[in-house]
């Protein structure tokens, strides 16, 4: 609460300041990213700043705030300590449809926007790494950093490599951090990879390859390991890393990827939330000075892959563009 009071407080101030009338009221909404280093954080900020820069005279701000990733943004959406999350396509269909770790539908949340494909990112130090395959992990019997605790990071991790029969805890022995500290563990010799999915590049696999060189890989997936990882959810599809995306990476890397989507829970009015996605593509340029990976966010993709319904705030800003939307997208 005191957090909360505190964010109302600076955003308030932050209105003041453009001179608008204390009188007006404020609406300031709280974004769901991730651990810093990944994609998530720099996006919500990104997200964040430009709903502050373009809608705060009509008494919208934002603040985004670190969290574990989907999997507590999931949480964090139901108990209303935060407005708008960032989410992998897999904890969103597993959370909404009652799947996986998910005993129940969790029916609070809508889709805004699909954002950008989050790509799985296995690093591991080469000399583990006997073929530079996924494989490489099953047998391995060393400390590997799954991601942290309850973070969709960790679910997806684990989704994947259930999959493939590979058993974390027997195979690989998890340690849960996060992106920074797993890549600094790496460098420390403490573990000896990471599960690391975001849209490339990504600040943490950057500094791994500079600092680790050819000391370290990230692992290829083949297409039947894909068909295999996507037969129960449906959601992953095929992703190349260019060379050259990296410091030193020469040869491309074979991976796999899922869609990210920001969701809204469900309470928000549907004029803010066809604001802040009207906001977010009539301004695409100042997204893409901040990451690379906000290119990906186009109108035309605005819907692809979502694994939810659609806000209807959403939905009207889309049909007027002319956007055509599924039917299983459209909020009953």
């Amino acid at each position: 609460m005191r957090r909360k009071l505190v964010i109302l407080f600076s955003a308030l101030v932050f209105v003041f300041s453009l001179g608008v009338s204390k009188s007006f009221a404020v609406k300031n909404y709280i974004i769901a990213t991730a651990t810093p280093g990944g994609t998530y954080y720099p996006v919500g900020v990104a997200i964040a700043t430009l709903i502050n820069m373009k809608l705060a005279k009509k008494g919208i701000t934002a603040t985004a705030i670190t969290s574990a990733g989907s999997g507590e943004n999931v949480k964090l959406l139901k108990n209303k300590e935060a407005d708008f999350a960032i989410l992998q396509g897999l904890f969103g269909s597993m959370a909404y449809n009652g799947k996986g770790v998910y005993k129940k539908p969790q029916r609070y949340f809508h889709s805004v926007t699909a954002l950008w494909q989050n790509v799985e990112h296995f690093a591991l130090l080469k000399k583990y790494a006997k073929t530079g395959n996924i494989m490489d992990l099953k047998g391995l019997n060393e400390r590997f950093s799954i991601g942290k605790r309850g973070s969709g990071t960790e679910g997806s991790g684990k989704t994947i490599l259930g999959a493939l029969g590979i058993e974390v805890g027997k195979d690989v022995k998890p340690v849960y951090l996060g992106y920074n500290p797993s890549i600094d563990a790496m460098i420390d010799g403490r573990i000896v990879g990471a599960n690391i999915p975001a849209g490339p590049p990504v600040a943490a696999i950057t500094r791994m390859f500079a600092r680790l060189g050819n000391k370290a890989t990230v692992l290829n997936f083949t297409d039947e390991q894909l068909k295999k990882i996507d037969a129960s959810y449906d959601v992953w599809f095929r992703y190349v890393i260019k060379a050259g995306t990296y410091p030193g990476q020469t040869k491309p890397i074979n991976t796999i990827a899922q869609p990210n989507f920001l969701a809204v829970r469900n309470g928000i009015p549907d004029k803010d939330v066809y604001l802040i996605v009207k906001t977010i593509y009539e301004n695409l340029p100042f997204l893409h000075n901040i990451h690379k990976a906000t290119y990906a966010i186009k109108l035309e993709n605005s819907v692809k892959g979502l694994p939810v319904p659609l806000a209807k705030g959403a939905a009207k800003y889309y049909q007027e563009k002319g956007v055509k939307i599924p039917k299983k997208l459209l909020a009953q």
